[in-house]
């Protein structure tokens, strides 16, 4: 086939069916289309010659060109698409270096090895072109809700047809055991969008909390226009579900508006989640507020507030115990993934026996370390004294309100706790050296005697260990295993070592041993606090 006998104008009509029924710009066909012609007249000429082709927009005509490029003559190494400057003079009046010389040469008979060639180079860009489209219209799309219909289910994940592409909702993504049959129609939440090689991906959930905080956001006219925000959701997809929102008006309830005019708004948010109880709260700053709030429908005697550790002891009445908790700790569970706090319910009664477990303990500790008689290590207890190193160093005056202890009194009792925290470090230091510490961790600011037992132990024998340290070792965390979260005690935990205070002691210890530079960690922090500032600001 020969491109000057064929009908020119056919090109254009056949770039602008291909991109009509992909939804792409013509240009791109046409580009593809382009190369395709140059690939087959590459092909007929000389692989190593620099051909191109330039078709009409309006007439369809095809040019075929062939360029060559003007270059030093000890660079000139393809003599199909470069030339010297002495050869340029043949062509060129005033040849430079980096100069083109461009002329035509005739159109190329298209054979059928070359037309199928070319027909699989305009395939390759159209599809490629489709895949762009395709990816920047949904990159921003990830976020918000889509209507789409079941095109058909594989392995249990559902393939959804989303207008200009097809959307994949795994199984896991799904409410309960929801089934699908082809052309039902579907409202996913778009989870991600992805660009891949087999083209761009998008994820659809209906189990994301995002997806019911969209799908209120589409029922309550308050909240699209930002009088009313969703602060937290927590689900149990097809199950339960918590939310907590937020009123900018005072005059305005969140909870009732959310709820609707006779429960017209949340029930249709019920329908679309396969009748998934929701669970309205009003959104408070106070965290043991907030709570409270969370464990609704249960009534809750008192909240006591760990900030440091993030944990919460909640206190209900015996008969609450059950409502709080919840079906297989459901309440519960829902109300701390709301609070982002580990929650620790108990009865009165419990609370009642812990407290009394953990005041016979004290008073025996002081009992035993401090040689006192049992009303005397009551007394230290009901003042608020929970341990050696508050009574050895805190302020003298502290001592004396204390019923029937005078000056001589306190200053034995404080001679008497710090003598023996001196024999317990010393001991710990012992057994440390007896592990083989070195010198480096021992005198190491920021470790007492017993941490450094406590490192020895677990194999951390010097600075260098140490260093190596994850913060987490060393002070403790959580590993979600299976959906479960679980407890990872850390090897300083008991010393009462936090998160922070491990990070400041590796960080540290790198930088004494020249592993960090303490110029780009101080720039660093200055970032994060700048980082912070803005986050708070706005």
């Amino acid at each position: 086939m020969a491109i000057t006998s064929a009908n020119q104008l056919e090109l254009l009509q056949t770039a602008e069916a291909v991109a009509r029924e992909k939804m792409i710009d013509p240009g791109l066909v046409v580009e593809a289309m382009e190369e395709s012609l140059a690939r087959a007249a590459k092909s007929r000429y000389g692989s190593e010659m620099d051909i191109r082709v330039s078709i009409d927009r309006k007439t369809g005509r095809a040019t075929f060109t062939r360029v060559r490029t003007v270059v030093d003559a000890d660079e000139l190494e393809n003599y199909q698409s470069e030339m010297t400057v002495e050869q340029a003079k043949q062509y060129m009046s005033e040849p430079e270096i980096g100069a083109t010389y461009v002329e035509e040469i005739p159109p190329v008979e298209m054979g059928r090895i070359a037309a199928q060639s070319a027909k699989q180079v305009i395939l390759q860009k159209v599809r490629e072109a489709e895949r762009d489209r395709q990816y920047n219209e949904f990159k921003d799309r990830a976020g918000t809700i889509i209507n789409g219909l079941v095109k058909r289910e594989e392995y249990g994940n559902v393939i959804v047809d989303v207008g200009a592409g097809e959307a994949i909702l795994r199984r896991n993504e799904k409410i309960g055991r929801e089934a699908y049959r082809p052309n039902d129609r579907i409202r996913c939440f778009i989870k991600d969008v992805r660009r891949e090689q087999r083209g761009p991906q998008i994820f659809l959930s209906r189990t994301a909390p995002e997806f019911m905080a969209e799908l209120f956001k589409m029922e309550v006219p308050e909240i699209y226009d930002g009088v009313i925000e969703i602060r937290a959701v927590a689900r149990d997809p097809g199950s339960r579900a918590k939310i907590a929102v937020q009123s900018f008006d005072n005059s305005i309830d969140p909870v009732g508006a959310c709820v609707g005019m006779r429960g017209s708004r949340v029930q249709a948010v019920v329908n679309e989640l396969q009748g998934e109880k929701i669970d309205i709260i009003p959104w408070n700053e106070d965290q043991p507020t907030f709570l409270v709030n969370a464990l609704q429908p249960a009534e809750v005697s008192k909240v006591v507030l760990d900030e440091e550790a993030g944990k919460i002891e909640v206190v209900v009445p015996e008969e609450q115990l059950s409502l709080a908790i919840g079906r297989r700790g459901q309440n519960v569970r829902l109300a701390s993934q709301l609070t982002s706090l580990d929650i620790d319910i108990m009865t009165e009664a419990e609370e009642s026996a812990r407290r009394q477990k953990e005041f016979e303990a004290r008073t025996g500790l002081f009992m035993a370390t401090l040689d006192l008689d049992e009303f005397f290590a009551q007394l230290l207890v009901s003042e608020g004294f929970t341990n050696l190193e508050e009574v050895a160093y805190v302020e003298l005056d502290e001592l004396l309100v204390i019923d029937g202890v005078d000056d001589g009194t306190a200053q034995e009792l404080q001679a008497r706790a710090r003598d023996y925290l001196e024999a317990q470090a010393k001991a710990a230091l012992d057994a440390a050296r007896a592990l083989g510490v070195e010198d480096s961790l021992i005198e190491f600011e920021g470790l007492t005697p017993q941490m450094v037992e406590a490192l020895a132990k677990d194999d951390v024998k010097s600075l260098e260990d140490f260093a190596t340290c994850a913060d987490w070792e060393l002070a403790g965390g959580w590993t979600t295993v299976d959906g479960q979260r679980v407890k990872d005690d850390g090897i300083l935990e008991s010393h009462g070592v936090s998160l922070e205070d491990a990070q400041d002691l590796v960080m540290t210890a790198r930088v004494m041993l020249g592993w960090v530079d303490p110029a780009e960690l101080e720039a660093a922090k200055e970032d994060a606090e700048e980082t912070e500032a803005e986050d708070g600001e706005a």
